[in-house]
Parts: structure tokens; C-alpha cells; sequence
């Protein structure tokens, strides 16, 4: 691990709202399990994609990964 090369880590960028529904209606899930899929709530989902909030941190890696190597990856 001391020769992890770290350009092979996946950018994480922000998302907009419709990059959020985007991501899910391209994973064929509704909000309610791709909330799960996340580990967040259906609740936080609908905010994010009405641009209430905005997804941070873990979820945010999360949504990048869904969004560049398919949602199978975070399963």
C-alpha cells in the first residue's frame, strides 16, 4: 500500500440536482432504494434532486461512482 497510486481515485466533482436524478433514473431505481443504496433517507434523495441540499462527503463519492462505473459498484 505504501506505492497506492492516488490518480487512480475517482474526481470527485459536484452535482447538480439533475445530475442526481440523472444518475438514478439511469440505475432504474426509485428514490426510496437508491436512498438505501447510498445509505441515506428517500427524504435526503428528493432534496438533493429539487436542490434543496446539496450531497457532501461520503454520499457525494458515492454519486460520482453510481454516475462513472454504474451503480453496481457501490452494491
Amino acid at each position: 500500500m505504501r506505492h497506492f497510486d492516488v490518480a487512480c481515485l475517482t474526481a470527485v466533482d459536484p452535482v447538480a440536482p439533475d445530475d442526481v436524478k440523472r444518475i438514478r433514473e439511469k440505475s432504474h431505481m426509485s428514490q426510496a432504494t437508491f436512498a438505501k443504496a447510498l445509505n441515506v433517507t428517500a427524504a435526503m434523495v428528493s432534496k438533493w434532486e429539487r436542490g434543496e441540499k446539496k450531497p457532501t462527503g461520503s454520499a457525494l463519492k458515492l454519486l460520482t461512482l453510481a454516475d462513472k462505473k454504474g451503480i453496481e459498484t457501490i452494491l
